[in-house]
């Protein structure tokens, strides 16, 4: 089996980290944010009775 120069590796690491890098900002640019509403009433408390 034939081996690779270093430039080539170097080449092949630096391709590789380039299209994983776009492919993080794309990832991450793609979803539009969908914006939350306040809601006015507020979140009623429960109160538990233990009996033991």
């Amino acid at each position: 089996m034939p081996q690779m120069a270093p430039l080539l590796w170097l080449n092949l690491f630096i391709m590789f980290s380039t299209t994983f890098i776009i492919f993080l900002i794309i990832n991450y640019f793609i979803k539009v944010p969908t914006k939350i509403e306040k809601s006015t009433t507020f979140p009623t408390k429960m109160e538990m009775n233990w009996k033991w």
